[in-house]
């Protein structure tokens, strides 16, 4: 096990570096908006459109690809995204940021398929899940330390980007010099929506609620923390805390799911996490604010995987791939809608706002599973796939599913 995760440690590697280096941006984008008197549409619209180039770029990105492979397009895609952080230094209207977030998802799009692809081709059967696991890990650890780049633009405004610029410049290496064979781009047939709600509505409907509720966080978090009253320091502690909590919880709450109705947790999951929004919305105690935030990101960041988990526990072994990759869709549209649902929340209620506007997707995710729960009867025991964490990433990630 531990020699098959060296084999892939090059990846690894690029992606903690990489997400270290990218991981902030929305933290960082959403703050400077914040200082520059841009309104709350506005910060919104910026975060929307970071997910719309994240749901284009995996349409697209597979054709540049297959036609250069995917050394060439991975040091591609991050060339740009470098350059995109640096002109955030250069060119300070929001207008331009728009266009720059939408670049930055479609290249984001690009690097998440290179890498999950590369990482399917070394993945067994019998370590696939070790493989997915780290990938996890590397992914979210970088995330999460990268926040705390905030802290460093006091004297030097443009500093966190092009720190920023030099990360994502450094993770193109451990691909460039990686001695793993480029591998064949795995076809995800598609699948049809409307199949999928037929099979499991609430996986579909849990999808796009928690696409929702962490779309409006990731472009409006930052702003909710400053408007408390945080200094900018706490910014970075504050969403650093969310992720570490939806890294830690992941797995307990599978493990729930594997052995009772996974609906039942899922609707669990959806109330703990409305209800912690309703303490988020009228908390202003720093420490709370921390800790409740990590209890939330704990529930919320478990969702995507549970719902994908229950969506597959409706259909056969050979449909599960396209289905998770049309569920990676529906989170992306609802991380699409989620910024601009929060921005108005926010523009109405004050900072209470855009967590009362997560509180109330969930509740809504969690309505539906009860409804669900009251006119359809539990999936049997021996039909229940076991759970498994998943990136949100792109439809190359639902490839990297165990098999079973």
């Amino acid at each position: 096990m531990v020699g098959s995760l060296l084999s892939v440690r090059t990846m690894l590697l690029a992606i903690f570096v990489l997400m270290a280096g990218s991981g902030f941006l929305s933290t960082l984008i959403a703050i400077r908006l914040e200082e520059a008197g841009a309104g709350d549409f506005v910060i919104g619209l910026v975060g929307t459109s970071y997910f719309g180039g994240l749901t284009l770029g995996a349409f697209t990105v597979v054709r540049v690809i297959e036609r250069v492979g995917h050394i060439r397009a991975f040091a591609a895609f991050v060339s740009i995204f470098s350059a995109s952080s640096l002109t955030y230094a250069v060119i300070d209207l929001p207008a331009a940021w728009t266009v720059l977030r939408f670049i930055d998802g479609f290249m984001m799009s690009g690097v998440f398929v290179c890498l999950e692809s590369w990482l399917n081709r070394v993945a067994r059967p019998d370590n696939r899940s070790a493989i997915l696991a780290s990938y996890m890990i590397a992914l979210y650890a970088g995330q999460a330390i990268g926040q705390f780049l905030l802290n460093l633009q006091d004297n030097a405004p443009a500093l966190p980007f092009m720190l920023s610029a030099i990360l994502l410049s450094i993770s193109v290496l451990p691909v460039v010099l990686t001695r793993i064979e480029q591998p064949v781009l795995e076809e995800v047939a598609p699948f049809s929506l409307k199949r999928l709600y037929e099979a499991s509505p609430l996986g579909i409907v849990g999808t796009l609620a928690t696409g929702m509720m962490l779309g409006a966080f990731y472009a409006l978090g930052a702003v909710f923390v400053q408007r408390v009253g945080l200094p900018l320091s706490q910014v970075a502690l504050f969403t650093s805390c969310v992720i570490a909590g939806g890294v830690v919880l992941q797995y307990p709450l599978g493990m729930l799911s594997d052995r009772f109705d996974r609906r039942r947790v899922i609707i669990a999951a959806m109330l703990a996490a409305a209800g912690l929004c309703a303490a988020l919305a009228f908390t202003s105690e720093p420490a709370l604010i921390f800790i409740v935030g990590a209890a939330f990101g704990g529930f919320a960041f478990a969702l995507y995987p549970l719902c994908v988990a229950h969506s597959n526990d409706h259909l056969e072994e050979s449909e599960r791939v396209g289905a998770s990759s049309g569920l990676v869709l529906v989170y992306s549209f609802g991380a699409m809608l989620g910024p601009q649902f929060g921005s108005a929340s926010l523009s109405w209620f004050g900072p209470a706002g855009l967590f009362g506007a997560i509180g109330v997707f969930a509740l809504v995710g969690a309505v539906f599973g009860i409804w669900r729960m009251i006119v359809s009867p539990p999936v049997a025991e021996d039909d229940q796939q076991d759970f498994q964490i998943l990136p949100r990433t792109t439809p190359m990630a639902s490839v990297l599913q165990d098999d079973n």
